[in-house]
């Protein structure tokens, strides 16, 4: 809220027990209060926080305990949490125990659980809420609810459905899932002039291949080197087990990569997460710190996501390439994140997200800027806007997949007050959740019918 420009709460409110928000409930709806549900606050639109009408923040902060039973392989763990402290507390623990969740340690529980939540270990697990088991819920009445009590259809919508939609998540139980005590790591970085544009070309065909004990993605962006622009492409992938083994497995299936012991480090899990995050030279502990910059992600960023059900031809990224030398696009890079394994074998009306099997990778496309100036701000969203339009032949189509937890009000919004027609709204609707966007308002109708928990892009009622 530290931009004039920024729409306050009239409060915040940082309910210390259960009973708080049960009354914050009540009373934004007595008083016509948008109410606004933060957890870690890393909502891409500022969903979480910001109202164009008057509003109310409840925010999760305190509700962050996390319960690991080891002997069972379940945790229980609330919505304000950062996954840093669910992974600090899981390591703590157990080196051969984990969740799979993201690598950005300060995003908070509640929002990236409701979103869906992919991670290092979703083509050996599938996303964060495939390894959810049971919640505690507060709906639009006051109620608190688990998975027996709210029933199938509304425990589905929360798993995946959006975060704000439906009522408060006050908790998960989920599965931990087993790894090796060593996993392995690498990154290979290639300019174009070292054949980076034959390789990226040929990952596409291996990446969503590759067992599923193996994490492959790859980002690119433009660099100097020697005082001349080219595109540094870097090849990372994270694999449960040890050098020899990833080393072998490699050569077998993409030899051109030329991977040696040397690219290799082994670590435990939770190193992992601070390998990938681009953490270096601190312990673990950085991972409660709930206030840490993250240096994936400039302080001013816009990020859009596409799927990819076929490859890119060469050509394709000769033109990439071209974009990416454009002068407004200094910051930007792209990454492209294998799918198949676990996430080509779970039905696509299995939770709301839908983007499973036929899926090579996603685009993940960031641009970032470090100042608010609105002359600069406006100069890298037009240019990131106009890079998406480009990009639409080579993803998918009849919806252009999005990703919820990668919100983005470009591909349409409910009007301020968050009410909308379910013809406006299914336009982004099924981009996020293709047909599963139906059965969401047919629940959201049920649990919610005078739509209470509302925002730009909340699921809409039934009218």
């Amino acid at each position: 809220f530290s931009t004039p420009t920024t729409p306050k709460p009239l409060v915040i409110v940082t309910p210390l027990q259960t009973s708080h928000i049960q009354a914050t409930i009540r009373c934004s709806r007595t008083n016509g209060l948008n109410l606004r549900i933060r957890s870690g606050g890393h909502d891409f639109e500022g969903l979480s926080y910001v109202s164009q009408v008057p509003f109310v923040v409840l925010d999760l902060t305190n509700f962050r305990s996390v319960k690991i039973d080891v002997k069972n392989k379940v945790a229980w763990v609330q919505s304000g949490a950062i996954l840093g402290e669910f992974y600090s507390e899981i390591a703590k623990r157990s080196r051969t125990l984990a969740f799979p969740a993201g690598i950005c340690h300060t995003v908070g529980v509640g929002g990236y659980l409701s979103g869906g939540g992919y991670g290092l270990l979703l083509r050996k697990y599938g996303l964060a809420v495939d390894n959810v088991i049971d919640a505690v819920f507060i709906d639009v009445n006051g109620r608190i609810l688990k998975r027996k009590s709210m029933g199938e259809d509304l425990f589905w919508a929360i798993r995946g459905g959006g975060g704000g939609s439906f009522g408060v998540v006050l908790s998960w139980k989920v599965k931990l899932v087993s790894v090796p005590s060593t996993v392995t790591v690498f990154t290979i970085r290639k300019t174009l002039e070292e054949n980076a544009t034959n390789l990226v070309h040929q990952w596409q065909s291996v990446g969503h291949k590759l067992p599923g004990d193996i994490f492959s993605a790859v980002t690119m962006r433009k660099v100097n080197r020697n005082g001349k622009p080219t595109i540094l492409v870097a090849f990372s992938s994270f694999f449960l087990g040890e050098t020899n083994a990833l080393i072998t497995l490699m050569k077998a299936r993409f030899p051109e990569l030329g991977l040696k012991k040397e690219h290799c480090t082994e670590m435990s899990w939770i190193e992992s997460i601070l390998y990938f995050g681009q953490i270096q030279n601190k312990s673990i502990d950085v991972l409660l710190d709930r206030s840490y910059k993250s240096p994936l992600n400039a302080p001013w960023f816009k990020t859009k996501l596409d799927y990819v059900k076929n490859p890119i031809p060469k050509a394709g990224f000769e033109k990439i390439w071209s974009k990416l030398y454009e002068e407004d696009a200094e910051t930007a890079a792209m990454a492209f994140i294998a799918y198949g394994g676990k996430m080509a074998e779970i039905p696509e009306s299995a939770t709301p997200f839908p983007h499973r099997d036929g899926n090579l990778y996603h685009i993940a496309y960031t641009v970032g800027w470090d100042g608010e100036e609105n002359t600069k701000s406006q100069r890298y969203m037009n240019w990131i806007r106009k890079f998406y339009s480009f990009m639409t032949p080579f993803v998918s189509k009849s919806p252009r997949g999005a990703y919820v937890n990668y919100r983005d009000d470009d591909i349409g919004t409910n009007n301020k007050k968050g009410e909308t027609s379910y013809a406006k709204a299914s336009v982004w609707g099924r981009k996020y959740f293709k047909n599963n966007f139906d059965k969401l308002i047919y629940i959201k109708t049920k649990v919610d019918p005078h739509n209470f928990f509302k925002h730009e892009q909340s699921i809409p009622v039934s009218v």
